[in-house]
């Protein structure tokens, strides 16, 4: 796919609220504005409320919030299909065994809104060659990979060009070349196409590794966000986490993050 012409698009939310069966998750969340061309992760403890925020969003759970647009417009009004159409969407569960051909696969995203696509053999080479995936058109899914079939998802997402794609943990039951890869292609794909990327992520490794900003929550808020040293400070480790750990770099410059204890709850 060529470069977006265009200037980078920007996601911005503002007291974002939402509760699940009455129960509070998002509270009164606000953001930097997210810039496109830049991998967003976002980290936090079990329950802090990041694949809400990915489904909020998307327009796929109910919520409020004072400010939520993309590129200046307003979401909120939007129902879940009509935010696809720039908003993308990979929940952590995939859908299950299909004995579909991997192009029959990005043919169905290509026309799920019932309309023909334009230059839809084009868009369809162009997102298989960008993530590698010419050569598996003609194969089945049931056939494929665990890693194989995770990029068939993100192909899937990716068809629409859209402007800004969330993705729910996509490194779940990968090995971890397949891991790397992902995430690699990844920060291609957003400083190629200028496109906002939020990604769930458990690793907090793999999140400091590829991250061009961290997005930390906890209890439902934004409990910090920035550069990696500025947002996984030993005092949010501490705080948010409860390890004794601090962010160090490898002799590359690459950061990671070395967990010296546990700390008591």
């Amino acid at each position: 796919m060529s470069q977006r012409a265009s200037a980078p698009p920007s996601l911005l939310l503002q007291d974002l609220h939402c509760a699940l069966d009455m129960r509070p998750v998002l509270q009164g969340l606000s953001t930097q504005p997210l810039s496109g061309g830049k991998v967003l992760t976002v980290v936090g403890p079990n329950g802090a409320g990041k694949s809400t925020l990915l489904r909020c969003i998307a327009g796929f759970l109910p919520c409020k919030a004072a400010r939520l647009e993309l590129d200046g417009v307003d979401l909120r009004p939007l129902k879940a299909a009509r935010r696809s159409v720039s908003v993308r969407y990979l929940p952590q569960a995939t859908p299950g065994m299909l004995h579909l051909s991997v192009l029959d696969c990005l043919r169905v995203a290509l026309h799920v809104q019932g309309q023909p696509a334009p230059n839809a053999s084009q868009r369809i080479a162009a997102t298989a060659a960008d993530l590698g995936l010419t050569d598996l058109l003609p194969r089945y899914l049931d056939e494929l990979s665990g890693g194989q079939k995770q990029l068939v998802w993100l192909a899937q997402a990716l068809i629409h060009q859209p402007r800004a794609l969330l993705l729910d943990e996509p490194l779940a039951a990968l090995d971890p070349n397949h891991q790397h890869h992902v995430m690699r292609l990844l920060r291609r794909l957003a400083a190629e196409q200028n496109l906002i990327i939020v990604v769930v992520l458990h690793d907090l490794n793999m999140a400091v590794r590829y991250a061009d900003e961290v997005l930390v929550l906890h209890e439902g808020r934004n409990f910090a966000q920035g550069p990696v040293e500025e947002a996984l400070t030993p005092a949010v480790l501490a705080d948010v986490f409860r390890l004794k750990a601090r962010l160090e770099s490898c002799r590359q410059g690459t950061p990671f993050i070395i967990i010296d204890d546990l700390l008591m709850s």
